[in-house]
């Protein structure tokens, strides 16, 4: 299975002649090791969500500059369409309140894989002891 060193964010296993590896055992190390890649994957996901928030709060900050009759581009989809300052804040609204929905949707999802890990983590050292390790930087 290898060294602490080179599985970074995997469970690993250090055989000992004392202890035997089952089917299930096996299955639970592996699925703690897929937990562990999906948190890190939701974790950039999560920074990125979180960056375009700033930027949008950033653009609606600069649009209250603006006289309310300037038009202002705004993306939708793949075109830009411009609007008046009212309506573009009415959208960047719009974009911030979705934005907070889908990070507040990547917690969620990030904390319930976090306690199942933590479940599967407290079953294999009670199994393991020491001769398991389990990485999560929780």
């Amino acid at each position: 299975m290898g060294s602490k060193s080179d599985n970074k964010g995997k469970g690993t296993f250090q055989p000992d002649s004392d202890v035997h590896i089952t089917i299930d055992d096996q299955m639970k190390i592996n699925k703690f090791a897929n937990y562990n890649a999906k948190v890190e994957d939701l974790k950039e996901d999560l920074k990125l969500r979180q960056n375009e928030l700033k930027n949008l709060e950033e653009a609606g900050d600069e649009i209250e500059l603006l006289d309310e009759d300037t038009p202002i581009p705004f993306l939708i989809g793949e075109v830009f369409i411009s609007h008046d300052q009212p309506k573009t804040q009415e959208l960047l609204a719009e974009a911030k309140e979705k934005k907070k929905r889908e990070i507040e949707s990547i917690q969620k999802l990030t904390k319930d894989i976090q306690d199942k890990m933590g479940d599967l983590k407290a079953h294999l050292y009670g199994r393991f002891g020491s001769n398991i390790y389990l990485e999560n930087d929780e």
